[in-house]
């Protein structure tokens, strides 16, 4: 509404229309100057008021801010000075001065103070890092000039319109002053002052009131007094007199509205208070009583419980409150409880009866009173329920005469062997399934000693077990099954796991022995054993097979290593190849396929036959990578690191290019032994399969005849709690020692390639990674002549000419 007044007042210099300057009746003239200044507050602070934090937002909002307070700043030091800094007619030639004394387009001075706090409230409040009130407190510092202003229309006092004798400030801009001063102390209506007088809360609705008539009151009172005054009712002494009277009697009822809205809240606060102590109480009660209690309304959601509830469903009191029956209580049991709430309810009385209730520890026998709450008019609104567990007192009544026949049918019913002796080994119980175990009457085994069940060359191993058992200050039941065995009444033994477990009766100790011949799981055991050897060699097989062996090159002796992973049959995702290309270049690829066991084996089946015919066809190292990615993006859920570098004898030199893989090793003949400087690039799988990511790069380098290249998988140098920046240094200087003073020959890398393994694993026998280790040498070259003449060579045979 501000921006609008302001682009009114500048409609009306651009139309040359003299009502849109200024209030018809009055003298003061809204100046271009500070239409623009009032245009651009207006547009900064609706930009930051309705949250608009786009960069472009806060930049125009800012920069408005500060062309206001520019131009209010600039009339004030011509004020100050008494100079003219030529703004004042800057966009448009006054003709509307009145006074000698005024200066032809210039705002009054309390228009550009005013201007100048607007402009610093604007920019405080679109800076969210200051505190609201840098923002807010100008605001009304800007309201309370345009209000003066408005007063000063209001009550005909000119001095309230001007700073002395300067001119004086427009109608419409005392009104888009106030407007302004409005919307810079709500910019941020949830922080500082202003929060005071926006929240939802009591003190809120106080102070929009109070605020409200503070700002309508004391000027509409001076306002009647003085048209009384004005229309010779009564004099300036009753004026006053009734002002104050007037001021009295509104604040005063103010005051005791206000302490009466406090009184209700004072009294609701307590009233609350009371009630949440009532129920502290209550609950305190409740979870004090040892039986069951809760409290439900009419349609079953509980409303209290108790902790004794809590503890008989095993469910916390935050997952019962506020849900129904069924969503608490066992199916069964839902069904039963509401059916007793609803006949309670219907009969409008307290009703007690014993029951049977099934719950998720098992049925427990209760004596349950249920009772209404009534409202003050006897109507029900909810269902008191308290639950006493009486199952002790109803056990004792019942297991006197079931305790025997239910402990006989339990021993009877268990599918093994059950044999119960005393302290000394003598059965005093046994089941009928020891005639199938052990070919013997469950009679003829009383008073017998259990060892006699027992093949005689190890009964003296099983007496000692037993006697070490009940030598203990608390045993605890143990399952054996390592060594022990039983004999059948026909002399045949077998073997068997025992379950043993005590109960220490009123003056013995009982031994509870559970037997189970484990003959069909020691037979199993062996099967098993020997069908994952078989399954090993099977895999070992099927590995070889997938890698394959790589070519012999006549001229680039080599050697290599591959070792499974323990934890996997002997299967796993490492690969090299060595692919030659032409009479001199060779292709050496080494890979890891991401995983172990037969996937990732089949996936490195996959990707060596394509990597081998993608070398065969003589693409370059990268292109080569590239096309690798595109096949292993076609495959689910794969990630491979994998390097490929083509030697060149002829030319001295190494083409390569890595995917994620670990660096390769290069041995000059005169040592030492260093990484091979190349781009590594992401591994293969990881660009998106429609184009993009992050190319693969090669990059050619220097190689002297005689070196030797160490390329390898992460099996060989990673392990845990080492740094693999160190492995790979060790791996480098075992290999400069190893072949220290040797020919890049095939003994002299094997033997190379059995001391790299030695040092980087220790113990083989607990490697948990799949290791894949390939050393090629490039030998020295060949004789002077040979070479003059394979250079010089045509394709005819031909010497070529210089």
């Amino acid at each position: 509404m501000a921006a609008v007044l302001g682009a009114v007042g500048l409609s009306g210099w651009i139309l040359g229309i003299d009502v849109l300057r200024r209030v018809p009746g009055t003298d003061a003239v809204m100046s271009a100057n500070t239409a623009m200044a009032l245009l651009a507050l207006g547009v900064s602070l609706f930009l930051v008021a309705h949250g608009w934090v786009t960069p472009w937002a806060i930049a125009v909002a800012r920069a408005a801010a500060a062309l206001a307070a520019l131009i209010g700043g600039l009339t004030l030091v011509e004020y100050a000075t008494g100079t003219g800094l030529g703004i004042d007619q800057l966009l448009f030639k006054d003709d509307t001065a009145r006074l000698a004394a005024e200066v032809p387009g210039r705002m009054a001075p309390n228009t550009a103070a005013a201007l100048v706090v607007g402009g610093v409230a604007a920019l405080c409040a679109s800076t969210s890092r200051l505190p609201a009130w840098t923002s807010q407190v100008p605001g009304l510092a800007v309201l309370v000039l345009g209000m003066l202003r408005l007063y000063g229309f209001a009550y005909a006092v000119p001095e309230l319109e001007r700073f002395g004798a300067y001119k004086g400030m427009a109608l419409y801009t005392g009104l888009a002053l106030v407007l302004l001063g409005i919307a810079a102390f709500l910019a941020r209506p949830d922080l500082g002052p202003a929060a005071l007088l926006m929240n939802a809360g009591a003190t809120g609705v106080l102070g929009r009131r109070l605020f409200v008539t503070v700002l309508v009151v004391p000027p509409l009172l001076g306002w009647l007094v003085l048209a009384g005054e004005d229309a010779g009712l009564f004099g300036t002494r009753l004026g006053i007199a009734l002002l104050v009277g007037g001021h009295v009697t509104v604040f005063t009822a103010v005051v005791f509205a206000t302490l009466a809205v406090g009184r209700r809240i004072e009294v609701a606060h307590a009233r609350a208070e009371w009630q949440v102590r009532q129920n502290e109480l209550l609950q305190a009660f409740m979870d004090h009583t040892p039986a069951v209690m809760f409290i439900k309304d009419l349609e079953g959601r509980f409303l209290a419980v108790n902790t004794t509830f809590e503890e008989s469903l095993g469910v916390s009191r935050e997952r019962i409150l506020g849900r129904r029956d069924r969503d608490v209580l066992p199916p069964d049991l839902t069904h039963q409880a509401r059916v007793a709430d609803l006949t309670m309810l219907a009969r409008g009385a307290p009703v007690q009866r014993e029951e049977l209730l099934a719950l998720p520890g098992g049925s427990r026998d209760f004596l349950t009173s249920l009772f209404p709450l009534n409202t003050p008019s006897g109507k029900p609104y909810a269902v008191c329920g308290v639950v006493t567990d009486i199952t002790e007192r109803v056990a004792a009544e019942r297991e006197v005469g079931r305790a025997n026949r239910r402990f006989l049918a339990l021993l009877e019913s268990a599918p093994d062997a059950l044999l119960i002796t005393d302290g000394r080994g003598v059965v005093v119980m046994a089941n009928a399934q020891v005639r199938r175990l052990f070919g013997h009457a469950p009679a003829d085994l009383l008073g017998t000693g259990v060892v006699d069940l027992v093949p005689a060359p190890r009964r003296r191993r099983h007496s000692a077990l037993l006697r070490a058992y009940l030598r203990q200050a608390a045993p605890k039941p143990i399952v054996l099954d390592r060594g022990l065995y039983g004999m059948h009444s026909g002399g045949g033994e077998f073997p068997v796991e025992v379950s043993v477990s005590s109960l220490q009766a009123e003056e013995e100790t009982l031994v509870f022995l559970t037997v189970r011949d484990i003959t069909e799981r020691r037979q199993a055991e062996a099967e098993r054993a020997e069908r994952y050897e078989e399954h090993r060699r099977i895999a070992n097989t099927l590995q070889h097979s997938l890698m394959g062996e790589p070519p012999r090159v006549p001229h680039l002796p080599s050697a290599h290593r591959y070792l499974a992973s323990v934890q996997d049959p002997g299967v796993g995702g490492d690969w090299f190849d060595i692919v030659p290309l032409d009479q001199d270049r060779t292709g050496i690829v080494v890979g890891d396929v991401m995983g172990r066991g037969l996937e990732a084996a089949a996936v490195m089946g996959q990707l060596r036959a394509a990597s081998h015919a993608l070398a065969r066809a003589g693409i370059p190292p990268s292109r080569l990578m590239t096309g690798l990615d595109a096949f292993v993006n076609d495959l689910a859920d794969q990630l491979v690191t994998c390097v490929y570098l083509v030697t060149d004898r002829s030319a001295h030199e190494v083409t390569l290019c890595s995917a994620g893989h670990l660096p390769v090793i290069v041995r000059p003949p005169d040592g030492p032994a260093r990484q091979l400087k190349a781009p590594v690039g992401v591994p293969l799988g990881v660009n998106d399969s429609c184009g993009g990511g992050v190319p693969f790069r090669q990059t050619t380098q220097p190689l002297r005849p005689g070196s030797t290249l160490a390329l390898y998988t992460d099996g060989l140098v990673e392990r845990p709690g080492t740094d693999i920046e160190a492995q790979i240094d060790l791996l480098a200087q075992t290999l400069d020692v190893a072949l220290k003073g040797a020919p890049a020959d095939p003994q002299s890398l094997d033997q190379a390639a059995d001391r790299l393994i030695r040092t980087l694993i220790p113990d083989i026998s607990v490697h948990d990674d799949d290791v894949t280790l390939l050393l090629v040498g490039l030998p020295e070259c060949e004789g002077k002549g040979s070479r003059s003449a394979r250079a010089h060579t045509g394709v005819n045979g031909d010497v070529e000419r210089k």
